[in-house]
């Protein structure tokens, strides 16, 4: 059975990590991604943290599956050729460049449409259209002009970014989702059109629940919010340390071996349906009747005492302890894996989430596979392309060019110096 994305042709000028993620994800689908890279140097984080002498680093080969690498001076005639030649046959283009490279490439949405008027042109920016949409965007700062950055952490603390990638890998998330979008209403009129995934917009997105709180805040203070009830509420959300963000109080506690163990604690939710079996499973029977405690509106200004309580029985046992007791009464829970924990899950190796590759000069390495996964599309994780790796192959294959034409590009200086390229994989 075929690909989802099979037939598919994507031109990846992407770097970094928000478009690399867009196209990887195309490509576990089973599009045919290829990434133009500088001659020489390539995508910046094929050096980016490198752990292993003269091999790409894990920044780059985890973000780069299943693709195939030329190498092209887009700056030279024959290269800038060999370009539009590719952007006449591809489907899609997807770039992350800082605004206006593009246009100076020579490559304006009207000589782009000359060229193919079906493509879709997808881009990640740093903000959409206003004031700020001329400036750089990395990971960090998306995450505070979008919003997450003043909701997280602690009252009593500074704004906090968070580890999860959500300015760069979940703006690619969001522009892949556009650009399969947009293919399907190209099969009904026949057209491409630009896709734009802005990352202050789309962390906005995954913060909506805050802009929800926000005018929440309006009609009064945010019961659910541990500011509440003797915190002082200011005309802005504030931040929530654990909270849940939900109508479901939660919060972190500590488990056996917390004062050793950075990770031995596990989120607790005091979920409403199963109070009685919370109040059973930590010693507090008479919480059920209590008035106090029996509803949850009851509940809500006694939170902090009561996950108090609920932590004096989480530290007399493990995480793991902890959770194969509630889940048993359907309580609501989580521990904190650290990433050494998911790393060494077997199950997460048995559905394809954690996967082993094998690379030719940094030898087997851990990497996320596919978090979405289709019944009938399932995805094998192949190994990133070395620098170049598919030059010719994609020349031939693609473009159609004899040996000669790929000579005469050769030797123009086109796709830079020769480089070692493997049978493609």
């Amino acid at each position: 059975m075929g690909k989802a994305l099979e037939g598919v042709r994507v031109l990846d000028f992407t770097h970094v990590q928000s478009g690399p993620t867009c196209t990887q994800l195309l490509a576990w689908f089973g599009a045919d991604v290829i990434k133009v890279e500088r001659p020489g140097e390539g995508d910046i984080t094929r050096g980016q943290l490198r752990d292993v002498p003269e091999a790409d680093s894990l920044y780059f080969t985890m973000l780069n599956h299943n693709k195939r690498s030329i190498t092209l001076d887009t700056k030279n005639p024959d290269g800038k050729r060999v370009l539009e030649d590719l952007v006449r046959i591809c489907d899609v283009m997807v770039e992350n460049f800082a605004p206006g490279v593009l246009d100076r490439m020579g490559l304006t949405w009207e000589r782009i449409q000359e060229l193919n008027p079906r493509i879709i042109v997808a881009s990640v920016k740093g903000f959409g259209p206003g004031p700020y949409e001329d400036c750089k965007v990395y990971e960090n700062v998306a995450q505070c002009a979008g919003g997450s950055a003043s909701t997280t952490g602690f009252d009593d603390g500074p704004p906090m970014v968070t580890g999860a990638q959500i300015g760069d890998s979940g703006t690619g998330l969001h522009l892949a989702l556009g650009i399969v979008t947009a293919l399907y209403q190209r099969t009904q009129t026949g057209r491409g059109q630009k896709v734009l995934a802005a990352m202050q917009d789309a962390v906005l997105n995954l913060c909506r629940v805050k802009l929800r709180d926000q005018q929440r805040l309006e009609r009064g203070p945010l019961k659910e919010y541990p500011q509440y009830p003797n915190g002082e509420f200011g005309d802005t959300v504030p931040r929530a340390g654990n909270a849940s963000g939900g109508g479901q109080p939660g919060w972190i506690l500590k488990c056996k071996g917390w004062e050793t163990d950075p990770n031995a604690y596990i989120y607790f939710i005091t979920q409403a349906p199963v109070w009685a079996k919370i109040c059973d499973v930590i010693g507090k029977p008479e919480w059920v009747t209590d008035p106090d405690y029996a509803t949850p509106a009851a509940r809500l200004p006694r939170l902090k005492d009561i996950f108090a309580t609920v932590e004096e029985w989480t530290m007399t046992k493990t995480k793991f302890e902890v959770m194969e007791i509630l889940n048993k009464y359907d309580i609501p829970c989580g521990p904190i894996l650290s990433m050494k924990e998911l790393a060494e899950d077997q199950s997460l190796r048995e559905t394809g989430t954690i996967v082993e590759v094998d690379h030719p000069t940094r030898g087997k390495y851990l990497t996320v596979g596919n978090p979405i996964k289709l019944s009938d599309s399932p995805t094998e994780v192949t190994r990133s392309p070395l620098l170049g790796e598919h030059t010719d192959e994609i020349l031939r294959e693609v473009l159609g060019f004899d040996e000669r034409r790929i000579g005469e590009v050769r030797d123009s200086g086109a796709l830079g110096l020769v480089v070692p390229r493997m049978a493609a994989e």
